[in-house]
């Protein structure tokens, strides 16, 4: 009961704090609405190529994705305002669980992705996407665990970096890839073999294509299986290494 009351003191300053300044959470929502109503449409001519009715039945979980993975890894931005203004530095004299410090900053991160998803499904449906509501359901569940696994590493790479000008063209290395590779805009298997291959290698394309399989309501299929596993993985590794940057703070 402590750890609860912990985590919350600390998401409830947190959400006052987005709710003070909320264009981060609107700009966060701007990007893939902009890529749903400019990007979608090219993808009409290959419907048939993609195995789907509709382009948005493909594209929205692609998006889903895009939002939890490039939405979080900011998150930690705002941690390194924290730090410099003093508050971690007053938050490591409480006797507060440093695993508490994280998760109620996890919570309002994850609260802020479940409403932009709710947002970009909704707009999905008024686009012409199908799908199952289980799936739908497990499909949001899906990015809310990578998103929070994104969200962790951000927090733990600001601590370790303590500066915008770092954790910048850090987190851009790693988007690039991440967003080339894991057919968030296109599926890898419209690319040569080699491609496909190197793709194989990258969790997110297994995390993506396993939220593409959950919309379609079939759960039983290898990428709903693996994305499963490697969301879950991600989430525990990086919760975990959050954690102890915090913890290593305190030192």
């Amino acid at each position: 009961m402590t750890f609860l009351r912990e985590s919350f003191i600390v998401f409830r300053r947190q959400l006052r704090m987005n709710l003070r300044n909320p264009a981060w959470v609107i700009i966060g929502m701007l990007q893939p609405v902009m890529y749903l109503f400019l990007f979608g449409p090219l993808l009409k001519p290959l419907v048939t190529q993609l195995g789907v009715e509709n382009e948005y039945t493909f594209f929205v979980p692609g998006m889903l994705v895009q939002l939890g993975v490039f939405g979080a890894f900011f998150a930690g931005f705002s941690l390194i305002g924290e730090w410099r203004e003093g508050v971690i530095e007053a938050e490591r004299v409480t006797p507060a669980s440093r695993t508490a410090l994280l998760v109620g900053r996890l919570v309002r991160d994850l609260i802020q992705l479940l409403v932009q998803a709710l947002i970009l499904v909704g707009l999905g449906y008024a686009l012409g996407m199908t799908g199952s509501a289980k799936g739908i359901v497990f499909g949001v569940v899906l990015t809310l665990l990578v998103g929070g696994a994104c969200a962790a590493a951000s927090n733990a790479l600001a601590l370790t970096t303590k500066s915008e000008d770092v954790m910048a063209p850090v987190i851009n290395m790693v988007m690039m890839p991440v967003l080339l590779l894991s057919g968030i805009l296109l599926p890898m298997t419209l690319g040569p073999t080699w491609l496909q291959s190197v793709s194989d290698w990258m969790p997110f394309r297994w995390v993506t294509d396993g939220v593409r399989t959950s919309f379609s309501g079939d759960f039983a299929r290898d990428p709903m299986v693996y994305g499963t596993a490697w969301a879950a993985v991600l989430f525990v590794v990086s919760l975990w290494w959050g954690t102890a940057t915090f913890r290593k703070e305190n030192a």
